[in-house]
């Protein structure tokens, strides 16, 4: 039996790369409970200062979640707020799989932001490197 996972992205804002990036894959940010979160800051479980008000909604400080509606046994993306900056490039990065629409989904993306960082192709494979708004490495194939 193998184990479940989900892909967690360190990251400075959780917010705005769980809203980029369910853009980007045509996921769906995962809602906040604010009653939920309200109701552990009640009962002394959380603190305050562990929360935000993020486009009018309040929610964790420390992270927020991607998931695919259509197809929810996918793993999900975690984003969890780390204090430093991407120094290095990335030892592990994320595939999407655009097949013949590679083109269009680069031009879309980079106009949400992201960056081009160059063309790649081995035998009959084809790839674009990019990174997203905080510098992390993707490939569009």
């Amino acid at each position: 039996m193998g184990y479940e996972f989900q892909v967690t992205v360190d990251c400075n804002n959780p917010h705005i790369q769980a809203r980029w990036w369910a853009e980007a894959l045509e996921w769906r940010v995962e809602p906040s409970d604010e009653h939920f979160i309200r109701g552990l800051v009640a009962a002394g479980h959380a603190r305050e200062e562990d929360t935000e008000i993020f486009d009018g909604t309040l929610v964790w400080r420390a992270g927020a979640a991607i998931a695919d509606p259509d197809h929810p046994h996918r793993p999900r993306m975690l984003f969890q707020r780390v204090p430093e900056g991407k120094t290095v490039k990335n030892r592990m990065h994320l595939d999407i799989q655009a097949g013949d629409g590679r083109e269009m989904v680069a031009e879309r993306l980079a106009g949400a932001g992201a960056t081009m960082l160059h063309r790649g192709s081995q035998g009959p494979y084809e790839w674009i490197t990019m990174a997203d708004p905080e510098g992390n490495e993707f490939c569009i194939v």
